[in-house]
């Protein structure tokens, strides 16, 4: 069977000299982001547990859990559920048992009933994804343990990441027991899939209308039992699995701290991962005199090729609300982080993680490229067709909450061009 993953955190132990073998841009490279001290928030978090200043709280239902959410400010109603078999600890997650993800701008948490850890991936400055393991168990001063190369055989493939390390979330069909199908369709989602080709493996929750997606499906038969794979999937019908509200019927959600896998976060979620992975793909091209990369970072932050929806989408739960309350405001009251989710995901197309930790560690030069571009686009001094999207009040827009919010782009402005 196919072998496929979805969003794995995975503990990792193996030897050092294996390092040498994984997809990296150089071996030096390589070197450098094993041998680098991360300065990501797990890293901040644990040396404040370190001196004592932060006390993690054990309870018996989620271990650290509800404690960790705590201290990063990851909020619950992000909560996704995935129950594809595609984690480590795929021998406790079921459709009937389900892994939960949460997440804010800056770090991923992974938890799954009875685990013996929580997966734990983080976005560093300078590294990209760094990757950690919280044991579940009680501990006076618990350690987050950084981890290498299980992780980073899924989470460094050049057909998942472009070969650094990074965040994958994959959509695949599943049989009844969570185990992955064959598909046609790429696993691995971007701002650029079509909803109809999302959430393969996962709950949903929320109304879209109809709009098709492939969440809260699994095959009746087992995988070895299915046989010509592609004309089941080809006749499938994805209506009844769709605009589900409420979860209960299908597994026991007492134990998870929300009954719902709110669609708005998951479509935050795969947006995220993607510029994530975009950030650290440019961060690692600084001397390439043709930045390809730096400009595959300007048109995901502005949602070129972004999949339209043809009509509105509606979360289950707070998270829509409390995601667009977060950011900060120009002088007309306007944030990057305000939700269209009518057409398009965001309302001003410009990606808010522009204020993320992962953002305002890029090099300088790869700032000063991004900026420089997003000005010639914003000001329409590049008009080419693949940014048409962009209406000129979406440009107008854009750039005064940018000259408004975010100084050193603003500063950038009074520079010559590099």
């Amino acid at each position: 069977m196919k072998s496929v993953r979805v969003l794995t955190l995975l503990a990792c132990v193996l030897p050092a000299s294996a390092l040498a073998m994984l997809q990296f841009p150089g071996n030096q490279w390589l070197a450098d982001y094993a041998a680098a001290t991360p300065t990501d928030v797990i890293s901040r978090l644990q040396a404040g547990i370190d001196r004592g200043d932060v006390k993690l709280v054990f309870d018996e239902e989620h271990g650290y859990l509800s404690s960790v959410l705590k201290e990063l400010r990851i909020p619950a109603s992000s909560q996704s559920l995935v129950f594809s078999k595609t984690s480590f600890q795929l021998d406790k997650i079921a459709p009937w048992t389900p892994r939960a993800i949460y997440f804010n701008d800056d770090v991923y948490i992974g938890w799954v009933q009875r685990g013996r850890v929580i997966e734990v991936a983080a976005v560093d400055p300078k590294l990209g994804a760094v990757f950690y393991t919280l044991e579940q168990k009680a501990e006076e001063k618990p350690r987050f343990q950084r981890e290498f190369n299980n992780c980073l055989q899924c989470h460094d493939a050049m057909l998942n990441t472009g070969g650094v390390p990074g965040f994958v979330v994959q959509s695949v069909y599943s049989d009844r027991y969570g185990y992955p199908l064959p598909s046609d369709i790429n696993p691995v989602s971007s701002d650029r899939t079509p909803l109809r080709n999302r959430f393969g493996g996962w709950y949903v929750t929320g109304t879209h209308g109809d709009q098709l997606h492939m969440g809260n499906f699994n095959a009746a038969e087992a995988a070895h039992e299915i046989g010509n794979v592609k004309i089941y999937l080809d006749r499938l019908n994805l209506t009844a699995t769709g605009n589900v509200t409420d979860l209960k019927k299908r597994f026991n959600t007492e134990p998870y701290l929300s009954p719902h896998s709110d669609i708005v976060a998951m479509m935050l979620l795969v947006h995220q991962t993607y510029l994530h992975n975009l950030m650290t793909l440019a961060s690692t091209d600084t001397r390439a005199k043709d930045p390809q990369r730096a400009e595959a970072l300007v048109k995901g932050m502005l949602f070129v090729r972004e999949a339209r929806l043809s009509g509105p989408i509606k979360g289950s739960t707070s998270f829509a609300a409390e995601f667009s309350s977060a950011g900060p405001r120009d002088h007309k009251g306007r944030s990057l982080r305000e939700l269209d989710l009518n057409g398009r995901l965001l309302k001003y197309p410009l990606s808010y993680l522009i204020y993320s930790e992962g953002f305002n560690g890029l090099p300088f030069s790869v700032k000063t490229y991004v900026y420089r571009r997003l000005r010639e686009v914003l000001t329409g001094q590049d008009d080419s067709p693949e940014f048409a999207h962009l209406s000129q009040t979406d440009r107008n827009a854009i750039l005064e909450i940018l000259r408004d919010t975010k100084p050193d782009f603003a500063e950038t402005e009074i520079l010559p061009n590099r």
